[in-house]
């Protein structure tokens, strides 16, 4: 009974056993997965796996990487970006924030697109994942202005404890995936101690990120239960009380079930 709160399984390295990877996944228990669709492209292969799997969910957003697209786009992208997230499976805004580490768009673009998906996600009373890499204090300072009162997931969370401590006092989740199983992950492994179960998120970013002693090879969502495990070892529980945690965690965060039914409603 795992969830896996951010994938990327319209990616090419899944072209050639996608189908039947997915479905065994599904039979070997995992109950539920939220695809991310990151640019226009990525949100339209995003439906179609969404359209074609009951336990596939969809997060839709412009990474920023990406968000050179909705710059070029300006007086458009957001009504299309509304819409595509008024579909009945589409349950978060992400994946935004902002990337320093790639730099491919300016980082002054990057800035005022956050800004403007994190109204939106307020707008549509959404929740949002936030992808941010070497970009520490600018992605605090925007989520300080304009994040009271959404329902955040730092997705593959990997800056300090005391930033952490920080986002856990507003009220966010953190991501957690295949990192926490590496040896050099003692900042990863500080937070998963420190922070309580009931914030934490499953997710595999796959096919990215794979846990040990896959790393550097593709990830999926069956990698999951490695995760698990370590979380099990380094908070001193059972690893069937982080699997049953984690995944109610999920369902609260994407508000999949009833509430989310009510939020659509109320589009």
């Amino acid at each position: 009974m795992i969830f896996d709160t951010h994938a990327h399984y319209d990616d090419e390295q899944f072209d050639g056993d996608r189908d039947e990877l997915l479905e065994r996944l599904h039979r070997e228990g995992i109950v539920n997965l939220v695809n991310v669709g990151y640019s226009k492209a990525s949100i339209a292969s995003t439906h179609a796996l969404a359209d074609r799997y009951d336990f596939i969910y969809e997060a839709l957003g412009f990474h920023p990487d990406e968000t050179w697209e909705m710059e070029q786009e300006e007086e458009t992208i957001l009504p299309w970006l509304r819409e595509q997230l008024t579909r009945p499976k589409a349950v978060a805004v992400g994946e935004i924030g902002l990337d320093y580490y790639w730099d491919k768009t300016p980082r002054e673009v990057q800035r005022k697109w956050f800004r403007r998906q994190l109204e939106l996600a307020r707008e549509l009373n959404l929740p949002v994942v936030i992808h941010s890499r070497e970009a520490a204090q600018d992605t605090m300072d925007i989520l300080r202005e304009m994040g009271q009162g959404l329902t955040l997931d730092m997705h593959c969370y990997s800056y300090s404890l005391e930033m952490a401590k920080d986002y856990l006092n507003m009220g966010y989740y953190l991501g957690v995936g295949g990192v926490i199983t590496f040896k050099n992950a003692r900042k990863s492994k500080e937070v998963v101690e420190y922070m309580p179960l009931e914030r934490i998120l499953l997710e595999t970013d796959c096919p990215y990120l794979a846990p040990a002693p896959f790393r550097g090879k593709r990830n999926d969502s069956g990698k999951i239960p490695l995760v698990i495990d370590a979380i099990a070892q380094i908070k001193g529980l059972e690893r069937e009380q982080v699997e049953e945690v984690c995944l109610e965690n999920a369902r609260r965060f994407y508000g999949i079930g009833h509430s989310a039914d009510v939020r659509r409603e109320n589009l």
